[in-house]
């Protein structure tokens, strides 16, 4: 930590805030004349057990209606889900929150995931809606474990949608489809008035066949395990912002998106043992790595000059006062592997074209359990909370 301080869109102000306040109550001597200072280490461990102790509290949602933060993959998108949704399907298959649900049909185990993509503007640079709807169904399916076999696709179409951009958007899938050897094999259409959506929604299913024997989740991670990311993050989220024509920015950059199921067949074949896999989408690198140290219970430590970005994608965030390791990516997993497998992992991983830059961005470890700490470039410590808010809606 340096001074308490949350750096806009990087964490809740909420929880550091609440903690500080409560710190600086508690530390106040009976004497209202003065106060007893505790040293630097005591009073970060207090703001870190408070903050923790926060963050246990049962989920409750707080807003009278839905905001576009609830959608944002971050701590309003994770309240929803478990105060809302869990609360009402809460089952056994449900609970662990991974990307795709374990099933168990006819002696064969099988993974299947569902989605829904909404992304503005339809066509962006490296993609459209139509492959990123194929690639993130199959890479929710690819980082459980299982090999994707089958989706089917939903369209919501809006009353005046050019047939043109449709043809065009159908044909992105077909493509992506047979790149990732899956079949689109099922489907529905429906149309809704010209003003009631924008243009295009997919809905997509995925189902997969889980061959291997081997049970993925975050919840698995222990101490000394190496967190991996297998490429620069960030590409995709920073390409929609400017994609839109919003803001007077240029650069570089194309989204990343793509099929995962080859790199996690790679990954898997070398290293057996790998814990947890997880696509870095809505949220970003930091939500997963958040993920991870509630799951398992543990805290997780990364630092800064270790986690790839692109120079232009780090140019634009700081432009626009964002960082990095909240920005979507759909062509990036994040693993968690033992220790002594890391090398191993990271040459799998570079064996691949989309693993190329794969390196160990942290580790998990024992202190401070469900907190992620980042050693910082100027070689302090921060917080790496959820997001709170929503720098970029609608991404996926």
């Amino acid at each position: 930590m340096t001074d308490g301080k949350v750096e806009p869109g990087r964490a809740d102000p909420g929880w550091v805030a609440d903690a500080l306040r409560e710190h600086d109550h508690a530390s106040r001597p009976s004497d209202p004349g003065g106060r007893r200072e505790l040293p630097v280490a005591d009073r970060e461990q207090q703001v870190l057990d408070r903050i923790d102790r926060a963050r246990r509290r049962s989920p409750r949602v707080r807003e009278d209606r839905i905001t576009m933060a609830h959608g944002a993959g971050g701590k309003a998108t994770q309240t929803l889900i478990e105060a809302i949704f869990l609360g009402a399907f809460r089952n056994p298959l449900l609970e662990p929150l991974e990307d795709s649900a374990e099933l168990r049909l006819a002696g064969s185990r099988v993974a299947l995931t569902t989605d829904s993509y909404v992304v503005s503007p339809l066509f962006f640079p490296g993609g459209d809606i139509g492959d990123l709807a194929v690639n993130g169904t199959v890479n929710d399916l690819s980082v459980t474990g299982a090999t994707p076999l089958y989706l089917s696709a939903g369209f919501i179409l809006e009353e005046g949608f050019p047939v043109a951009d449709l043809t065009r958007v159908a044909e992105s899938m077909r493509a992506a489809a047979a790149a990732a050897g899956v079949c689109v094999v099922t489907g529905d259409t429906k149309v809704v008035q010209r003003g009631k959506a924008d243009g295009c929604y997919i809905n997509t299913a995925g189902v997969g066949l889980m061959e291997r024997d081997v049970t993925l989740g975050v919840a698995t991670a222990r101490p000394g395990d190496a967190i991996i990311v297998s490429g620069p993050i960030g590409d995709h989220g920073i390409t929609i912002m400017l994609a839109r024509g919003e803001l007077d920015i240029e650069a570089d950059v194309t989204s990343d998106t793509a099929p995962l199921n080859g790199l996690t067949a790679s990954l898997l074949d070398a290293v057996p043992d790998v814990r947890a896999m997880r696509d870095a989408t809505r949220g970003g690198v930091a939500t997963i790595l958040n993920e991870i140290a509630r799951a398992a219970a543990a805290g997780v430590l990364v630092s800064e000059e270790d986690i790839p970005v692109r120079d232009e994608v780090r140019g634009a965030c700081e432009l626009l006062g964002i960082d990095p390791m909240y920005v979507a990516c759909e062509g990036r997993l994040v693993a968690v592997v033992p220790g002594n497998s890391a090398d191993r992992a990271v040459a799998a991983l570079r064996d691949h074209p989309l693993g190329a830059q794969a390196t160990v961005i942290g580790q998990v470890t024992s202190e401070q359990p469900g907190i992620v700490q980042l050693k910082t470039a100027f070689g302090g410590t921060r917080i790496v909370d959820l997001l709170v808010g929503d720098p970029l809606p609608r991404i996926c």
